[in-house]
């Protein structure tokens, strides 16, 4: 074998079915778990003007409960529980199915280019927060970018292209237009900055990517089988636990997110915070925010924190922030919280007067 001009070898067929066989995968996967349930689902909300109930019920009020954490883990664990599987299977997968200096070469660099790439690529995921965790874990395991993991992590959830059709059917165009601009805004934007965050010598290597002289990634010296073993065992023991507590959490915390009381507030811009606030903690299946919305808009909720909702529940949640905690410095994960909060309120205060 001989290097390109990139540094990088021609790669064997072993390499080249490895490749193959992944993205058979991913495309039988999404197939049976996102797009062809989605595909059905896009003409009930057509129809129907809804896509379902509201996942939050009629149980806002009251005070967190024993019974409220068990009955909203049982209903989220009922709806995400295939898209969860995939997303371990894929993050794992990823780890050794993938040859790192493909992912390094597209995906490894802190700049516009691999975050933009990131996020295209996470459109056909149309995955939750807590789904494409694993993903963007795995993703930060073979070194792709800060940037570029976020992106694929963030898009997944807030530019999925079925929630969009979706909400254009239940609620209006114009929801749809303020999720996609200040989606874009924060799946290529502040994935982008979020480089930032993360001192120079702990990005990806740059200059062995580049360098000719550079010598071959070692060949693994466990068989596959092993490595991909270890690598879902590992992600399950980190993962998994710290998702289903503090789903068990939220479910009982959900009257304090979102009390009865406050749903009446108006367009206030305390309302705005609280409800960008609460979306951003909060965990939700892929396109449960449409429901939501309409349910709290039928109570009187207000279109400015209806918008602030819509932009931060499926964005990302505590959950999904823990999930993926370990493969991101600190400083960013809150960085992102932040600024999907503050996203959020900007997004609602222009639903004040647009929507």
């Amino acid at each position: 074998m001989h290097t390109t001009d990139s540094g990088l070898r021609q790669p064997n067929k072993k390499v080249i079915w490895l490749v193959v066989g992944f993205l058979v995968i991913v495309i039988a996967g999404l197939m049976y778990v996102k797009w062809w349930p989605y595909y059905h689902k896009a003409f009930k909300a057509a129809a129907d003007h809804s896509i379902g109930a509201s996942i939050l019920g009629d149980s806002t009020g009251g005070a967190p409960s024993w019974e409220a954490a068990w009955g909203y883990a049982v209903v989220y664990f009922k709806a995400v529980w295939k898209a969860a599987i995939l997303g371990i299977l894929l993050g794992s997968l990823l780890q050794v199915m993938l040859p790192a200096q493909w992912l390094l070469r597209v995906l490894g660099k802190a700049d516009f280019r691999s975050t933009a790439l990131a996020g295209v690529a996470s459109l056909p995921g149309m995955m939750c927060s807590c789904c494409a965790a694993p993903i963007a874990v795995g993703m930060r395991k073979k070194q792709a970018s800060v940037g570029a993991s976020l992106a694929f992590w963030i898009g997944n959830p807030t530019l999925n292209p079925a929630t969009l059709v979706f909400m254009t059917f239940v609620l209006s165009w114009k929801f749809t237009l303020l999720r996609l601009v200040f989606g874009l805004i924060l799946v290529f934007g502040v994935s982008y900055l979020a480089n930032r965050f993360v001192p120079a010598e702990k990005l990806p290597d740059e200059m062995k990517m580049d360098d000719p002289n550079a010598a071959p990634p070692a060949a693994p010296e466990q068989p596959l089988m092993v490595r991909w073993g270890k690598s879902i065992l590992n992600m399950l023991i980190s993962i998994v636990p710290a998702y289903i507590i503090f789903v068990l959490l939220l479910g009982a915390a959900r009257v304090w997110l979102f009390p009865s009381m406050d749903i009446a507030s108006g367009n206030s811009l305390l309302a705005i915070a609280g409800f960008a606030l609460a979306g951003m903690l909060f965990v939700i299946p892929t396109a449960a925010e449409i429901p939501i919305v309409q349910s709290f808009m039928s109570l009187g909720l207000g279109a400015g924190p209806a918008a602030a909702l819509m932009l931060t529940l499926p964005a990302i949640s505590l959950p999904s922030m823990l999930m993926i905690g370990r493969a991101f410095p600190l400083k960013v994960t809150l960085f992102v919280a932040g600024s999907v909060v503050v996203l959020g309120i900007v997004c609602g205060l222009v639903g004040m007067f647009v929507l």
